[in-house]
């Protein structure tokens, strides 16, 4: 099997994926506290609300997963010529 080259991502395109994951963490914790709070008279009456603050926990902890794998697949390394580009000279 041949091997994968490693190729890094731009640091603007890594500070956006740090950004956007707390954005997505409190999308999923805001979800998951909507279905946590809601007790079951409120479900009779109006469950569509459950229904989307549940397929709106799912998408928010999938796009948080991906960009946990995103930042953990792209980490700096010593051999990346990027990260040595980005670290500091003493």
């Amino acid at each position: 099997m041949a091997s994968m080259r490693r190729v890094a991502l731009a640091p603007r395109a890594l500070r956006q994926l740090r950004r956007v994951r707390s954005v997505y963490l409190v999308g999923a914790l805001l979800s998951l506290l909507v279905l946590l709070t809601r007790d079951e008279d409120h479900a009779v009456r109006g469950g569509g609300q459950l229904e989307i603050a549940g397929v709106l926990l799912g998408v928010f902890t999938v796009l948080f997963g991906i960009t946990l794998a995103q930042l953990w697949r792209h980490r700096r390394t010593p051999h990346c010529a990027t990260a040595r580009k980005l670290t500091r000279s003493a």
